[in-house]
Parts: C-alpha cells; sequence; structure tokens
C-alpha cells in the first residue's frame, strides 16, 4: 500500500460536550477549531478530530482483547507519537491525574514490533491509546 501523509478525519460521539471538549483541549493539549453546539474540530496531532454531541446511552460495556498480557479495550484510537513526545505526554497525564487503562509501559520488550503504550478514556468513556517507537520502521514489521 502506498505510504499516506494525509491527516485522517475521526468523529466520535461525546455524551458530555464541554467536559470532553476540555479534556482535549487542557489535557491533552488539542487546539480547537470550528464547532457548534452539538460538535467541536480539534487538531489532534495533525489530525482533524471531531467530537459530536450523542445522548448517553445504557450500554457501557467496555471489550477487550489480550495483547501482550493486557486487556486492550476495543475499539480505541490515537497517535503514533515520537519516543519523547509519548512520555512527556504520560507525565502530562499522570501530572493531571488521568486514570489509565493500561499504565504507560514498553509493549513486546525485545520483540518485533517493541513500542512504547498508553490507554485511557475521554470523559465520555471512548478508549485513547498512544504509542512510540524507538525505531520508527518496527511500526509495520512482522
Amino acid at each position: 500500500m502506498e505510504k499516506m501523509s494525509n491527516p485522517f478525519h475521526l468523529a466520535i460521539p461525546v455524551d458530555n460536550l464541554e467536559a470532553c471538549r476540555d479534556f482535549y483541549k487542557n489535557s491533552l493539549g488539542c487546539e480547537e477549531g470550528r464547532s457548534s453546539k452539538l460538535w467541536v474540530d480539534f487538531n489532534f496531532y495533525g489530525h482533524q478530530l471531531v467530537i459530536h454531541y450523542k445522548p448517553k446511552s445504557d450500554q457501557k460495556d467496555l471489550h477487550t482483547n489480550p495483547v501482550d498480557g493486557k486487556d486492550v479495550p476495543v475499539p480505541h484510537f490515537g497517535v503514533v507519537l515520537s519516543w519523547d513526545a509519548f512520555h512527556i505526554l504520560a507525565e502530562r497525564l499522570k501530572h493531571k491525574n488521568i486514570e489509565f487503562i493500561i499504565e504507560p509501559y514498553i509493549r513486546f520488550k525485545g520483540l518485533v514490533g517493541e513500542q512504547a503504550t498508553m490507554f485511557f478514556l475521554d470523559p465520555s468513556g471512548n478508549a485513547l491509546e498512544f504509542k512510540a517507537f524507538k525505531d520508527m520502521n518496527q511500526l509495520f514489521a512482522k
């Protein structure tokens, strides 16, 4: 597949627009773009993330799949950061008392695809994963 460098667009549901607006802006440091009463655009590390208001659902079951001995939430989204940016963000989130689903750690240590990773939820329960590779060539390595 051709290597792409175009930004992606992702729209996610949130049941508390203001709490999520604050989270993405102040906890993750995303710059806010256009907005209305029902949605807010963010520059999510160079990509377009839109949080759309959706009333709270009774369904709150978090599905997970095992990866490297951890229960990874499905679905989830995030960004691959540089090694240093990952650790800076991890410290920022710890300082803001973000509760991690999976604390920052090194996954697949010593194996193909070794990476730093962490998982946490936004205020509406959307799961996020941020990761980093010391060697970006490992991103798609088999």
